[in-house]
């Protein structure tokens, strides 16, 4: 449970029809099938003790006693470290109740009712079943004195991120869900125990509707529906079980009997989405019992998917969907910015590399879409002392291809010029020396900008800007910013979705060989790799994603990083490069403190008058700490 982690299960057991027994067995297989799998929590479907067809059969007492007793016998039987959340009818003075119970360490911890019973359609419950008392009650059930209400959360000792509440079945379709209320007094699990049927388009609606209360509750949903064995007198019951985490489905099953579904939420996740939505506010409902149960802490084990690039779809028609909506979203912020300003001229630093790639494209859909001719878009390659042929070839052929206005600046001689100034010795390659050809060039374009009345587009990404990979007031400096939002890996997707789908080969041919080239910042002469000198991108944009998305931890981000690209990268490769993230990221804020507008793209940003506020002088201390020590258990 060590980072936020527990693990859950859903599972449809095979049911015979009032034979509480039989079902409790089967019951009872489940639970310790899934305590040997490490299991936190198990969530079963409604009225399973019994079965949710058994119609007049509930007002037997013969049914009804059994089912208690053979309740009571499950729920002795839940082993300590685990919950179990199961159906069952429950009798309260003389009127029957369609309950959740929820076991852990061989004890009752208590019982939730449904609320809204259904009288409509197929179902007939009202015939059966009375909704929640409005006021908890004490109900004998065994040998225990146990709660029984609508407003009872279970949390864990030992995590208090652990907080479970239930709902059954019909208390999600109504337009105000208990879960809404259990949610905003606390509770970041819901387990549905449920028996909803099947018919022709229910399944993909009841899919939506369970991700759509997971994302607006911002918790985990855990759905166990009813299956194989319940009566097909009239209706068909399949088994849809599902787990979601603030909108997401990690695992889904139908039509599987006594098989367990099982997949890891993070508890971490969530209370970190919490804390950054304001509008999500809770309550102090003096109605609502706290229980509090035992689990024992230790790391879960993990067999979700953790996305090594979670910044690209891995999914190639999603992918190349959400291609042509950042692109959109990159060209449509410079076109409101040109449109604003009266601008009808562009200029952009073409290296023949992937970003200043991304950012000509972009600029050429803002220009069409505005009707302004291309040749308004002036394209500046200016080699100086690391300047590729294959670089300088790409850029200048796609300019051409593009129809956009090229020119050639070689700026050896002004930056020779310079280091005779200041005193630089030319052969010594150093930071002076990269940063004046870089402060060189942004003069450039600045001043042929003024020369054509336009701007200066910007071509850095989301990545060199955590990482500071950028000259301060050279590269780091435009008008407009396209690609501020946009994370290394995802620019390289971009420009080979633009490849991908141009009618001009010969352009293509031009961007896919851009996409070859190996990212270099090209200052020095020879070989100069970026990712030799900061790291794989892929393993940065990863630490991006989960250090600002989520807050995650250090040891948390290195654990997810080790599991995600096993297999890819060693642990000390990780390792090396983490610590240069952290170090990097926090020494080089008062770069993004002062950035030039630019689009949010995705959910993670860094500009300084959107979602990142850091103070520039923050220590990184508690930080590395947490680091050394995670490197030291490992």
């Amino acid at each position: 449970m060590t980072h936020g982690f527990i693990k859950v299960a859903t599972a449809t057991p095979s049911i015979k029809v009032a034979d509480c027994k039989y079902n409790a067995d089967r019951i009872l297989s489940l639970v310790r099938r899934a305590h040997e799998e490490g299991v936190h929590l198990l969530v079963l479907p409604e009225l399973c003790i019994t079965g949710y067809t058994c119609q007049d059969l509930f007002l037997q007492q013969a049914l009804l006693s059994s089912a208690q007793d053979c309740a009571v016998t499950v729920a002795s039987k839940v082993p300590r470290n685990m919950v179990v959340v199961f159906g069952a009818p429950v009798e309260l003075r003389g009127k029957l109740h369609n309950c959740a119970i929820v076991a852990s360490a061989g004890r009752v911890l208590g019982i939730v009712p449904k609320i809204n019973i259904p009288n409509y359609l197929e179902y007939y419950e009202q015939r059966w079943f009375s909704p929640a008392l409005p006021n908890e009650e004490l109900v004998e059930f065994g040998d225990q004195q146990v709660v029984m209400g609508g407003k009872l959360i279970f949390t864990c000792n030992q995590m208090p991120y652990f907080r479970l509440a239930c709902e059954v079945c019909e208390d999600l379709w109504v337009p105000n869900p208990p879960s809404v209320n259990h949610a905003i007094n606390g509770a970041t699990v819901i387990a549905n125990v449920s028996a909803s049927d099947e018919f022709v388009g229910k399944a993909a609606y009841r899919y939506n509707l369970i991700e759509g209360q997971s994302a607006r509750l911002i918790c985990a949903y855990v759905y166990s529906d009813a299956g194989e064995g319940e009566s097909t007198t009239d209706l068909v019951f399949s088994g849809n079980n599902q787990i979601c985490e603030n909108g997401k489905t990690l695992a889904s099953s139908s039509m599987k009997t006594d098989e367990l579904l099982i997949t890891e939420i993070d508890l971490e996740h969530l209370e970190h989405e919490r804390r950054l939505r304001n509008t999500f506010v809770t309550t102090n409902d003096k109605q609502y019992r706290y229980i509090g149960f035992d689990i024992e802490l230790g790391e879960t084990s993990l067999s979700r998917k953790v996305e090594a690039m979670p910044f690209v779809p891995e999914d190639g028609k999603q992918r190349s969907a959400r291609s042509e909506e950042i692109l959109n979203l990159q060209s449509m912020g410079l076109r409101q910015r040109l449109r604003h300003i009266g601008c009808k001229n562009a200029v952009i630093g073409i290296s023949g590399g992937l970003d200043s790639t991304l950012a000509l494209l972009v600029t050429t859909r803002a220009f069409d879409s505005l009707g302004l001719d291309r040749k308004g878009i002036i394209c500046v390659t200016m080699p100086c002392f690391g300047t590729t042929e294959r670089t300088k070839t790409n850029a200048m052929a796609m300019v051409e291809r593009l129809g956009c206005t090229l020119e050639i600046v070689d700026i050896k001689k002004a930056v020779m010029q310079h280091f005779e100034d200041i005193g630089q010795d030319p052969e010594m390659y150093d930071t002076t020396y990269e940063n004046a050809q870089a402060r060189e060039r942004t003069q450039v374009l600045m001043d042929i900008a003024n020369k054509v009345n336009g701007i200066v587009v910007g071509t850095g990404d989301l990545s060199e800007l955590a990482l500071g990979w950028a000259t301060y007031n050279g590269d780091h400096m435009s008008m407009y910013g396209v690609n501020a939002g946009v994370p290394k890996t995802l620019v390289r997707h971009l420009v080979g979705h633009c490849a991908k789908t141009s009618e001009d080969s010969e352009l293509s041919a031009i961007l896919l060989s851009v996409m070859g080239t190996p990212i270099s910042p090209e200052l020095i002469p020879g070989k100069q790799e970026t990712e030799d000198l900061v790291g794989p991108y892929e393993l940065h944009d990863f630490f991006i994603y989960h250090v600002l998305r989520w807050g995650s931890s250090p040891s948390k981000v290195y654990r997810l990083a080790c599991y995600a690209f096993e297999g890819r990268y060693d642990k000390q490769t990780i390792e090396k490069w983490l610590k240069t993230f952290y170090r990097r990221f926090f020494s080089q804020q008062f770069k993004r403190s002062c950035l030039p507008d630019g689009p949010k793209i995705g959910s993670v940003s860094l500009s300084p008058r959107g979602d990142w506020r850091m103070p520039s002088d923050a220590s990184v201390r508690i930080w590395q700490a947490e680091l050394e020590e995670s490197f030291a258990e490992n």
